[in-house]
């Protein structure tokens, strides 16, 4: 059985089942309420009971009995025993989500191929981020120096966060990742950062450019729409050298297997004769432009090198993309 619950403030709503809390049914629908901890200790995803009715398995320590009185709820906590209308902040542009700085442990440490490294970074259960599919965190070093990574993984699934980290030749912090780095060190990091999340508030079909690493925070994304049953259609392209690169090709694929909406092409720039390659050859962003001569009607998300994002910029605008639908994400490589 499942409840509707109306926010006031913006007049969106969803549906939660009786088995989970109010926030919980708004992450998995792509709905950004406010949060900190997701265990009732910190209160920032208090908010007004407007209407209707909740329990609460045990009493959060962060709803006193006045702010109980005055009708305020904690929605991490909170389940709907009745239909609901709340008074809540929702974040629905990057700026609406605060910056916060916490310190994490490496949970998992593993290579995806010769030079890509995947991390997962357990957060203290007592605070999580809140973030949009497609931002980045940075990892706070010595001197002040950060640097700077994209999230793999949706918001729903925050408890840990997902990186994927190539290395860089001469690239010190990179370098220590692949030859230093060991499963339960400790780390801060700051986030989340960035302007690289989908426009929800638009209804265009979504093309997603890829190039090496730039596959992170699509992964993110694409996850995020399948969680929210997204109904736009999806085009991967990955842009790689060989096929060594697609480090992660079968998540790719099975993406489409999960959705009709999503299709996913990888393109290759010089692959290898052991390849044995009958796909797509050349740049990525010409790949995109063979099979989408007008792009005036689409969004363009594209994350990699400098060089591709910037020289794709110029490319499809001339094939009638408005400034307004190419977000991008250009991973500049951080310098002291």
């Amino acid at each position: 059985m499942t409840n509707r619950v109306k926010i006031e403030t913006t007049g969106h709503t969803f549906s939660v089942n009786r088995d989970e809390t109010v926030l919980e049914a708004a992450i998995r629908q792509g709905v950004h309420l406010p949060y900190g901890c997701r265990n009732g200790k910190c209160g920032k995803c208090m908010g007004k009971l407007l209407q209707g009715e909740v329990q609460y398995s045990e009493a959060p320590s962060a709803l006193s009995a006045a702010d109980s009185a005055a009708g305020m709820a904690l929605f991490c906590q909170a389940q709907a025993k009745t239909d609901l209308v709340i008074e809540s902040r929702e974040a629905e542009t990057a700026k609406d989500i605060p910056v916060v700085k916490l310190p994490c442990r490496l949970e998992e440490l593993g290579k995806l191929n010769h030079d890509v490294m995947y991390l997962k970074l357990k957060l203290p259960a007592t605070e999580r981020m809140q973030f949009l599919a497609g931002q980045y965190i940075d990892f706070l070093i010595e001197e002040g120096k950060h640097r700077s990574f994209s999230i793999a993984n949706a918001p729903h699934d925050d408890e840990y966060i997902e990186l994927h980290i190539r290395h860089i030749t001469d690239g010190k912090f990179t370098t220590d990742v692949f030859a230093n780095m060991k499963v339960k060190e400790m780390f801060r990091i700051e986030g989340p950062h960035g302007n690289f999340y989908i426009r929800e508030n638009s209804k265009k079909p979504m093309i997603f450019m890829a190039g090496g690493t730039g596959f992170a925070p699509i992964k993110g994304m694409v996850e995020h729409a399948l969680k929210t049953g997204m109904e736009r259609p999806i085009h991967i392209y990955w842009g790689t050298r060989a096929m060594e690169d697609l480090y992660m090709d079968e998540v790719a694929k099975k993406f489409t297997k999960l959705n009709p909406l999503i299709r996913y092409t990888p393109v290759l720039s010089s692959p290898k004769a052991e390849d044995n390659w009958q796909g797509r050859t050349g740049l990525v962003h010409e790949a995109i432009l063979e099979d989408y001569p007008d792009l005036s009607a689409h969004e363009v998300y594209a994350a990699g090198r400098p060089e591709m994002v910037y020289a794709a910029k110029d490319a499809f605008e001339a094939a009638g993309l408005t400034q307004e639908n190419y977000i991008s994400d250009a991973f500049e490589f951080n310098k002291d």
